[in-house]
């Protein structure tokens, strides 16, 4: 499924580890300060040739100087490139200050580029030790504008200002990195498209399909092609105008993040030129040139001039939230229309809401395209033709024109039957069974079945579980009341995750240690004052645990319709990352498949996860009369080098009496 709008382009950082995220769609902005210094060279790599001759400093000139103990962990926060010609950008406001707090998915500051003002993300935790860059203030793009640090305690470590050490001289380049990238010349007019960074993860893409052909027109918007990340499939939008003259990587091939895709030309007129470069275009972008001395910043520095035969920049810019954007576009508003209250006129969501005007004009009709639904819905650009893989690569072995071929696929996806009997032959044929079967046979997988890129997540992930010391404790409980409780708010929407979440949830303010993790470099225990239930959801081709936010805060109504708009979201495949990644207690319940009991691995970056099993009738002895009860058994999986074999029989028999005596709690 598609979860987010993605920017094309915006790769001037994306071989390195950083983390940022604008206007719905989510890539990297921070890198940590250890890897930082041996990203130069993929960094560079993922540069368009645009930016070929421009080096971003490590910090603004009028930056103050940083001074930090040398055992202290950081992260820096970058000044992120929002488009291919962005240079520098202005913050309009930090959303956070120093020593907030800051989980993974927060906004932290807006930025003003040259197309727009955007939110910008974190995917780390942490705590704002030092903003560098203040409010209405310019940095150029890769320079450092704020610090994050793991602990709060590492704040104090941070000291802005005195005197900075001299940066040593840059080492003269040696011949071959003077050498300029193999490939990198393209003719006047031509710029590469670069596999973008989908997640602070993400470290090649799988290009699911391309909404564009070669020698179609590209306007600034215009969904290019469909990523799988490791994450999710993603759209990846153009934020420029142009031809796409190229295609170097087709369906369902993967390629590096930062390396080159495809080829555009900024004319029609340039597309055989640059169609006759690709064949010798080694993706890679050109390595910059060595950046000179920074001399003494100036009054007013002039705007940079945009680089010869680059592709038109998008029109007149639009400054509002990406929360203003979606509602206005649910409402049919205008935002031309909407005069916005927020920093330098900007348009909130408010704005939008208070908006008494009429809708926005209709639209021009897009040129009439096939005679038959192509567009599944909507999701996928009028006029445009899909096919699948194959379907393209026999059009070109049969030279057969596949946007003139009639596809019989879903929402008229071109297969390769169809591309066959345009050609004039028939399809191959499947061999006939050796001889009719008394029943009917399933037809089972067979060879090898490389990883989609949310399963190779999850297996990274499981190998992590390996680094903890952990234990296991089973105990049953009897369920009685608590079906009582289910059957009665059952037809008001309440599922068993959301009770059994706020019944943890619970338990875990009297034994909070559970909910804590162990920081192996500060050695020390952190803990949580918010319980953040995550639950695992198995989806098709994977698993993520969407996370309740602060479960024992919240009436069960309340983290009911929460639940169910998680698992809606899981399903599609549009989770942020904060409400996938800020889990702090885990279960895993497989009880509705008839198991048990089984043990869960102990995720990483947590103390404990849960493991439910399904409820079985039993007997057992009350008041020397054998009664019939209903019991289901859970093991807490801890980790021992923080959490002992007391703290968890503690939690779990707090559990058993919110469960089996003191079930209204649970509702309430």
């Amino acid at each position: 499924m598609r979860s987010a709008y993605a920017a094309l382009l915006l790769v001037a950082f994306a071989a390195s580890s950083d983390a940022f995220s604008l206007s719905g769609a989510r890539l990297p902005a921070t890198t940590s300060a250890a890897a930082r210094a041996t990203c130069a060279p993929a960094r560079a790599a993922g540069v368009s040739s645009w930016f070929s001759q421009r080096v971003a400093a490590p910090l603004r000139s009028s930056a103050p100087a940083l001074r930090m103990q040398a055992t202290v962990q950081q992260t820096n926060v970058a000044m992120p490139a929002l488009s291919s010609t962005m240079t520098e950008g202005k913050i309009v406001q930090w959303t956070k200050g120093v020593g907030d707090k800051v989980s993974a998915g927060d906004i932290i500051m807006v930025v003003e580029s040259d197309k727009a003002d955007m939110d910008v993300e974190s995917f780390e935790d942490g705590y704002i030790a030092a903003i560098l860059v203040d409010d209405g203030e310019t940095a150029a793009v890769g320079s450092t504008v704020a610090i994050l640090v793991p602990n709060e305690a590492d704040i104090a470590n941070v000291v802005v200002g005195g005197d900075a050490p001299a940066a040593a001289e840059p080492a003269a380049a040696s011949p071959a990195e003077a050498a300029p990238a193999a490939g990198a010349d393209l003719p006047d007019g031509a710029a590469p498209v670069f596999m973008p960074a989908l997640s602070s993860t993400m470290t090649e893409g799988k290009i699911v399909q391309w909404t564009k052909s070669e020698g179609d027109k590209i306007s600034a918007g215009d969904i290019l092609m469909v990523v799988e990340s490791d994450k999710a499939d993603m759209d990846v939008e153009s934020f420029e105008e142009g031809y796409l003259a190229a295609i170097l990587v087709e369906d369902g091939d993967a390629a590096p993040v930062g390396s080159a895709v495809a080829l555009m030309a900024a004319t029609e007129a340039d597309i055989p030129a640059v169609k006759a470069a690709a064949a010798t275009y080694g993706g890679a972008a050109p390595a910059p040139a060595a950046a000179p001395t920074p001399a003494a910043a100036p009054a007013a520095a002039a705007p940079a001039a945009a680089p010869a035969g680059a592709p038109t920049p998008a029109g007149d810019r639009v400054i509002a939230s990406p929360m203003a954007k979606q509602l206005a576009a649910d409402k049919g508003i205008d935002l031309a229309a909407v005069t916005g209250t927020g920093p330098g006129g900007r348009i909130t969501a408010t704005d939008v809401e208070n908006f008494k005007g009429g809708a926005a004009p209709a639209k021009k009709e897009a040129p009439a395209g096939p005679t038959i639904d192509r567009t599944g819905g909507g999701v996928i650009p009028a006029g445009t033709v899909t096919a699948s893989p194959q379907a393209k690569k026999m059009a070109k072995k049969l030279k057969v024109d596949i946007t003139k071929v009639m596809g019989t696929g879903n929402f008229g996806r071109v297969t390769e039957d169809d591309v066959m009997k345009a050609a004039g032959k028939a399809p191959a044929k499947a061999a006939a069974p050796m001889a009719a079967p008394t029943r009917e046979i399933p037809e089972l997988p067979d060879g090898p079945v490389k990883l989609t890129g949310m399963q190779s997540a999850v297996a990274g992930n499981m190998m992590k579980t390996m680094e903890s010391p952990s234990f296991r404790v089973s105990r049953k409980i009897e369920t009685g009341k608590f079906d009582e409780l289910y059957a009665a708010l059952k037809p008001k929407g309440v599922t068993v995750s959301a009770l059994l979440s706020r019944a943890v949830a619970l338990a875990i303010e009297k034994v909070p240690i559970v909910n804590a993790y162990y920081d192996d470099k500060s050695k020390s225990i952190v803990y949580k004052k918010d319980i953040n239930i995550a639950n695992a959801v198995a989806i098709d081709g994977g698993l993520i645990t969407p996370v309740i936010q602060n479960c024992n805060m919240k009436d069960i109504m309340t983290v009911s319709a929460e639940w169910k708009d998680l698992v809606g979201k899981a399903k599609s495949g549009t989770l942020s990352p904060a409400e996938f990644s800020s889990g702090t207690f885990a279960i895993s319940n497989l009880g509705m498949f008839g198991v048990s009991q089984f043990g869960s691995l102990l995720p990483a970056g947590t103390g404990s996860i849960l493991a439910i099993g399904g409820a079985a009738e039993v007997v057992k002895m009350k008041n020397g009369v054998p009664t019939a009860v209903k019991e289901m058994e859970v093991t807490i999986t801890c980790d021992h080098r923080h959490i002992y074999g007391a703290d968890a029989a503690i939690f779990l028999k707090e559990l058993a009496e919110i469960m089996e005596n003191d079930t209204l709690s649970i509702a309430l």
